[in-house]
């Protein structure tokens, strides 16, 4: 069973090149290039795959001016000159290397490989479209659009343009390869806020970011790069992952760069004789790479050494293996945090492989075999699979970025290219005003010309143009292929104004850019007055990116009223929601000395009288009146005008009044499940236990969906009552790093010890309730033998409850009493005083759902030593962030306090390591956003139903 999954994305993108009055543009050779060096090679490599039954899975996202160049039959008749001058060049080669072994041997390999080509090259025809569709079609790869010319889209001024760039995009792909794509590679990697609705309106399900965009989104993403996020509009980003890009990518260190690859740089287009080579050379002596290179990379300041095909192709084989392998550890390290399978998204420019890493195809045959075939850990998948497995992910607002140097707009935006931007820009104005003036009129000519100007404009748009600009590579080109589509378009407007079109004008800029045919002016007819751009980076003004979410919380205890973890629990994911623009109301219980409606940190409180308050003698008589007390009350702010668009329960307490309300209003219900009852007494021995037990069982399964805080407690949900996995959501607990100042702190530290009674050595530290299922009574029977080896320790318990006096009394049987500190009720401050002080934090829980102190002392970076059960297992490795013991075990708790004891240095690690993780896993702002996930969902199904006419 595999551990975890590896997306593998390849962007295969050229820029418009194609030019039908000359065939020696130097940039034509560019696709020439590609096709015979990358798309050709890494088609046969996955049709080969296929033929040998390997299920693999790749993403291919084809840029719709590469997908339009390949299928028009000039690049297509082109091509195959190319190939053909190429294959007599490479048998030249193979007779002038006939003297000399070594350079013969690479020889002849290109002169198979090109006929290879050539061959497979015949069988389509001179179309690469089909064998597109053959591996889409077959399952192995899922082929994605992009923006239709590439453009940068945050530096396009208005919705208009970008919709037209995005529709485009997709009809192009829908019309040359037959099915409407569900994903995008935004040019660039490029996104700003706001984009994704556009996304949204398209039918587009996901896209690509750069890592730091996950990184920098608000809220930070608890599962990190190893989960796409969905935007606030609900298409889904996945983020490249920085380590399997590093391993290939980077100059140091990545696989391209090993001594024993072939060089790209020394072609012989350059190094043999102009009167042997010009025949295959620009017709004007320009002397380019033919693709013909015999020697490997070597090494820096050395002679190149010639190429040896048989060990570049062993190293191929040991760095596939080596990719996967690291991946497998990544996938491992992330599952043993991860509430799902990891998801690796790798990406990478498609023209890598085979152009400008030779080795590339081979590199890639052998990765997709050994995956399918030898990995036990990984499974290859596509990102419309992996949503369709996972259809619930966590929710983000994500900040404006790019994949380009710095991360964001500097390549396209700066002293080299800003120039262009006025002209595009005023253009995109211009052509809107003209589609607008065009959409009341029914002109033909002047369609087609408006339609031509459009084009004019995307080519303009295109971010090649801007990225040759700051690379200083073919600047003369990239102005002036800018420029001369900026004055096409003005040239078509003016006379659109005047009244002047002709048809033999417009035919003729028709033949020079047959691109896009089908282009609909539509998508530049205003729809909203939205703006998406770099400078505004926002949606515009009164259209909130979320609507507001109402939310009803039923808590039978809520701050100042705290009896367990529950109260606080409910306080910090309320005002977690509200931060995140959700308006949260809670019922609840009555609290002496406190108001009875109070808005606090945002939250609207009403604390309830019950018919009977405080009658403790018939428990479940209280609860009751407590639950009518929460239904006359929610039905008074009804009749007030407040409908919450999701209930959330927390417990059983609470059911009565959860149920009937989502019966009487037809409202989403969501329940918190914090402890079971089964759990808390290791079984139902009592007629008040089975009546409680199947109390809990009617409130989970009329939930919708059911929050608990850890694997453990889903499992005891499955186990106990049946539920289904589908709808029960693991939300932890959450924790706030606390701050405070170090020497107030230390004189405060030191006033405690002295209050206690622990003047010298160290202190043993368990908060919590006195009841049997925390195991205090093991921790007392323990302690005498942990005394004889450290003497210097004071046991110091604070907590309150049923067992204290008995406790107590274990305590001075056993004779430790002198050692042994009961504090009874400790405020949040004194308690946090005392996980500051205590060398070691104890709780050795029989039975514990979640175990928020443990979270606690982590925060404090208290040492940590807990039972290995239920919640506390998950939060707690052994050795890594704390020390575990067997549950129930007295022995196990002796060897493993004493081993902390001893062992100081170890200590302070594992607690600066717990106390990192909080900070990464146990955020509330995180555990915030995944509810808000959760209960749009329900919103969205209740939705759905009410309008097939079903209920709730």
């Amino acid at each position: 069973m595999q551990k975890g999954y590896l997306s593998l994305v390849l962007h295969a993108h050229l820029p418009y090149v194609r030019h039908e009055d000359r065939d020696d543009y130097l940039e034509e050779r560019w696709v020439y290039e590609a096709m015979l060096e990358a798309y050709i090679p890494l088609l046969l490599v996955f049709e080969r795959l296929k033929l040998d039954g390997i299920d693999f899975r790749i993403t291919l996202a084809v840029s719709p001016t590469l997908l339009s160049m390949l299928a028009d039959p000039l690049i297509q008749n082109r091509f195959k000159t190319h190939l053909a001058k190429t294959v007599e060049l490479a048998g030249k080669e193979v007779k002038r290397t006939a003297g000399k072994p070594q350079e013969h041997r690479v020889a002849r390999m290109y002169l198979d490989r090109l006929r290879e080509i050539a061959s497979y090259l015949s069988r389509l025809n001179g179309n690469l479209v089909p064998a597109l569709r053959h591996l889409q079609e077959g399952g192995h790869v899922e082929l994605i659009t992009c923006a239709a010319t590439h453009a940068f889209l945050p530096l396009v001024e208005t919705e208009e343009a970008i919709r037209a760039q995005l529709l485009v995009g997709m009809d192009t792909h829908e019309r040359i390869l037959g099915q409407r794509p569900l994903g995008i590679w935004l040019p660039e990697c490029a996104y700003t806020p706001g984009l994704d609705r556009l996304l949204k309106d398209c039918g587009l399900r996901y896209f690509f970011v750069d890592s730091h965009t996950f990184e920098h989104a608000t809220p930070e993403p608890r599962r990190g790069l190893y989960a796409p996020l969905f935007t606030p509009y609900d298409v889904a980003a996945f983020a490249r992952d920085a380590e399997s890009c590093r391993q290939v990518w980077s100059s140091a260190e990545g696989y391209p760069g090993d001594f024993d690859y072939r060089e790209y740089y020394r072609d012989i287009g350059f190094d043999l004789e102009e009167t042997y080579i010009s025949p295959y050379i620009h017709p004007s002596g320009i002397r380019v790479h033919t693709g013909l290179k015999y020697h490997r990379i070597t090494g820096k300041d050395v002679p190149k050494e010639i190429y040896n095909p048989d060990r570049a192709r062993e190293k191929a084989a040991i760095h596939a293996g080596h990719f996967m392998f690291n991946r497998e550890r990544q996938v491992e390290r992330a599952a043993d945090w991860l509430d799902r399978k990891p998801l690796v998204v790798a990406t990478y420019d498609a023209e890598l492989f085979g152009h400008w890493w030779y080795e590339g195809p081979q590199f890639l045959d052998f990765l997709l075999r050994k995956v399918t075939g030898d990995s036990e850990v990984l499974k290859l998948i596509t990102p419309s699979e992996y949503l369709a497995e996972f259809e619930q992910n966590d929710r983000a607002r994500l900040p404006m970025s790019s994949w380009g140097r710095n991360g964001y707009a500097e390549v396209w935006l700066n002293e080299r290219n800003d120039w262009i931007y006025r002209h595009l820009h005023q253009a995109e104005r211009e052509l809107i005003e003209a589609v607008e003036i065009l959409d009341t009129a029914d002109d033909p000519l002047e369609k087609r010309a408006l339609r031509q100007a459009a084009r004019e404009l995307m080519l303009a748009q295109s971010s090649d143009w801007a990225f040759i600009m700051d690379n200083q590579t073919m600047v003369d080109y990239a102005v002036r292929r800018t420029h001369d589509h900026l004055v096409r378009f003005r040239d078509i407007l003016i006379r659109f104004e005047a009244g002047s079109l002709e048809e033999n004008f417009i035919s003729a800029l028709e033949r020079a850019y047959p691109i896009f045919p089908d282009l609909d002016l539509a998508y530049y007819l205003p729809k909203r007055a939205h703006r998406v751009n770099l400078s505004r980076n926002l949606v515009a003004a009164g259209q909130a990116e979320f609507p507001q979410l109402r939310v009803l919380m039923l808590s039978w205890e809520f701050p100042p009223q705290v009896v367990g973890g529950l109260s606080k629990a409910v306080y910090d994911l309320s005002r977690h929601l509200v931060r995140q623009n959700v308006e949260v109301h809670v019922l609840t219980g009555y609290a002496h000395g406190a108001p009875e409606r109070e808005v606090v940190e945002g939250i609207h409180v009403y604390r309830l009288c019950t018919y009977q308050p405080g009658n403790q003698t018939d428990f479940l008589d209280w609860v009751f009146q407590l639950n009518m007390a929460m239904l006359d009350e929610l039905d008074h702010l009804m009749r007030l005008g407040f409908e919450p668009d999701v209930i959330h329960a927390h417990d059983w307490l609470v059911g009565f009044a959860a149920m009937e309300a989502k019966r009487r209003y037809q409202l989403p219900l969501a329940t918190t499940i914090h402890a079971l009852e089964h759990g808390r007494n290791q079984g139902i021995h009592t007629p008040l236990q089975q009546r409680i037990h199947q109390l809990e069982g009617d409130l989970i399964a009329m939930s919708d969906h059911v929050f608990v805080c850890s694997r453990y407690m889903a499992d005891e949900l499955r186990r106990l009552f049946g539920f289904p996995v589908e709808r029960t959501l693991i939300v932890p607990n959450g924790m706030e790093l606390p701050d405070w100042n170090t020497a107030e702190e230390e004189k405060n530290l030191r006033r405690l010890r002295e209050q206690i009674g622990a003047d010298s050595g160290r202190v043993v530290f368990f908060v919590g309730r006195m009841v049997r299922e925390k195991g205090v009574q093991l921790l007392l029977e323990a302690a005498p033998h942990i005394l004889q080896r450290h003497g210097d320790v004071t046991f110091v318990l604070a907590g309150r409850g049923p067992m204290l006096e008995e406790l107590g009394r274990q305590a001075q049987e056993l004779g430790i009493a002198d050692r042994t500190r009961f504090l009874g009720f400790v405020d949040d401050e004194r308690r946090n005083q005392l996980f500051r002080l205590a060398d070691v934090a104890v709780f050795p829980s029989l039975y514990e759902p979640f175990g928020i102190v443990a979270l606690e002392a982590m925060a404090f970076g208290t040492p940590l030593l807990v039972a290995d059960t239920g919640g506390l297992r998950e939060i707690v490795r052994h050795t890594e962030n704390g020390a575990t013991m067997y549950a129930g075990d007295v022995q196990s708790l002796i060897n493993q306090l004493c081993w902390l004891l001893e062992h100081p240095e170890q200590c302070r690690s594992m607690a600066e390591r717990a106390r990192q993780e909080i900070e990464q896993y146990y955020n509330w702002a995180h555990l915030a956003s995944q509810s808000i996930t959760a209960y749009r969902s329900l919103g969205q199904q209740r939705l759905s139903a009410m309008n097939k006419g079903g209920t709730w």
